[in-house]
């Protein structure tokens, strides 16, 4: 019967881990995926972060000011804390400094790490971290470390996806 038990719980972890949800939830606890942020016509530009990440530090005025210029036109920011649910308030504060106002998720440590490697294939290394979603919700780019803001627009513009009334005509 233990055994029993011991399958059963071992199934509900691997249903839980391949959850499209994923291990991530809003600041008012629900749980949430990436992919309600992902396509829709918009790059989306994902920053995992930590509260107490000096880079990260730095470097969320320049997002904030990305997601302001981009927001209405062709591109989207979302962050994922890693602060997870121990750490929420300092995350929170994080959030309240810089005045960000795009869509924030968190999570725990260890499952956002496992989540990037899993979405990347590359190991988990630390934040910032950012992952790159095409405007069809297709992730294209994986990047460890602060991304200056001009070369995240210079990628969106190297790799836009050719629209399919531009798109070349089939030979018959």
């Amino acid at each position: 019967m233990q055994i029993l038990h011991l399958l059963a719980g071992l199934a509900l972890l691997a249903v839980a881990q391949t959850s499209t949800a994923g291990p991530l939830y809003d600041f008012e606890g629900h749980p949430r995926g990436l992919e309600e942020y992902t396509g829709k016509d918009k790059w989306t530009v994902v920053m995992i972060w930590a509260s107490d990440c000096r880079v990260c530090d730095a470097e969320a005025p320049n997002y904030v000011m990305f997601n302001e210029a981009h927001k209405d036109k062709d591109a989207r920011m979302v962050g994922i804390s890693i602060d997870g649910v121990n750490h929420k308030n300092d995350a929170r504060a994080f959030l309240d400094r810089y005045l960000i106002d795009y869509p924030n998720l968190i999570g725990e440590p260890r499952q956002v790490a496992a989540m990037y490697t899993r979405l990347t294939g590359e190991s988990w290394i630390g934040t910032p971290s950012f992952l790159i979603y095409d405007p069809r919700g297709e992730m294209i780019a994986a990047q460890v470390g602060a991304v200056p803001v001009p070369l995240i627009e210079q990628f969106m513009r190297d790799h836009a996806p050719v629209p399919v009334a531009q798109a070349a005509p089939t030979a018959k």
